[in-house]
């Protein structure tokens, strides 16, 4: 058996992570939509942008799988929150529960990094509702904020990029435990 990263992007920052990850691990990383199939696959690292707290394509890609016993699942999510804030990465996971049968969500191991955003290439949906959510949140009083709204707040409209290809050492490791 094989193993295979597929990704889930919109604006391309886990595009670029996936590409760097397959470059440094010699594992092919395809876009979810044009997966082959995983039953055969004895690793499967999905890497997924985070949008309105989902993983983009994560749903799709895992709906009728089922994990063989020597299978292996890694998820890794992008986003513009910093995981190094351990409530963003418990909302992060709550999404990923509601996004995952319970056996998956228990198997698989789960990396969090941080992406970036650039409000100049977001799709006019996309850029209507982080207006409207930029709107609410300066409404709400600052001891109430989350450190992910906090961090909406300091980016909007802004480009920034906190891509660090560094992070992927972890996830890098993981795959190489279980192919060698």
């Amino acid at each position: 058996m094989k193993d295979i990263i597929l990704y889930g992007s919109k604006y391309g920052y886990a595009r670029r992570y996936a590409e760097k990850l397959s470059e440094r691990s010699g594992v092919p990383a395809f876009c979810y939509k044009d997966r082959p199939e995983l039953t055969e696959k004895s690793t499967i690292v999905y890497l997924g942008g985070l949008y309105a707290g989902g993983v983009l394509g994560l749903t799709k890609t895992m709906r009728n799988l089922s994990l063989r016993r020597e299978q292996r699942l890694i998820i890794v999510t992008v986003g513009i929150a910093d995981p190094k804030e351990s409530e963003n990465r418990d909302n992060i996971r709550s999404s990923l529960q509601r996004q995952l049968p319970a056996e998956l969500f228990q198997r698989a191991k789960i990396y969090h990094l941080r992406g970036g955003i650039d409000y100049q290439k977001l799709s006019s949906g996309h850029r209507m509702v982080m207006s409207l959510l930029y709107r609410s949140l300066r409404r709400t009083p600052v001891e109430k904020q989350t450190a992910e709204n906090r961090a909406l707040l300091e980016t909007y409209g802004k480009h920034v990029d906190f891509t660090d290809f560094s992070t992927l050492e972890p996830i890098l490791r993981e795959i190489q435990e279980e192919t060698i």
